[in-house]
């Protein structure tokens, strides 16, 4: 999955559950189990997620919902081989851009 943000200092709640396409109530969820997402959050309490938390949201979403790994599993998997996941992750998402372009350019000739 490939998320498609504009390039923001910080994002909303509402506007990651959308790009996820999940419910406000997962992101929250993902937040309390997951210590590598910390979004600020203001006065009114309202979460403003960074890049970096979003950069560590696709890869749960990675490894949970695509993947097939339990909570404990992508928690595990995140402390002991983040450097690597996270390496392989990018690589594998910027891949998928490159054929996306490329099957885009085919369709055009």
């Amino acid at each position: 999955m490939h998320i498609d943000l504009p390039e923001k200092r910080y994002y909303g709640i509402g506007e990651v559950a959308e790009a996820f396409k999940v419910n406000t109530s997962l992101i929250r969820f993902w937040e309390k189990e997951f210590d590598v997402i910390k979004p600020k959050k203001n006065a009114k309490g309202n979460r403003k997620f960074t890049p970096e938390d979003i950069k560590n949201l696709e890869l749960i979403f990675h490894l949970v919902k695509e993947r097939g790994f339990t909570l404990e599993g992508a928690k595990t998997h995140l402390k002991e081989e983040r450097h690597k996941t996270l390496s392989n992750f990018e690589i594998i998402r910027k891949l998928e851009s490159v054929k996306a372009e490329l099957i885009n350019l085919k369709n055009q000739l």
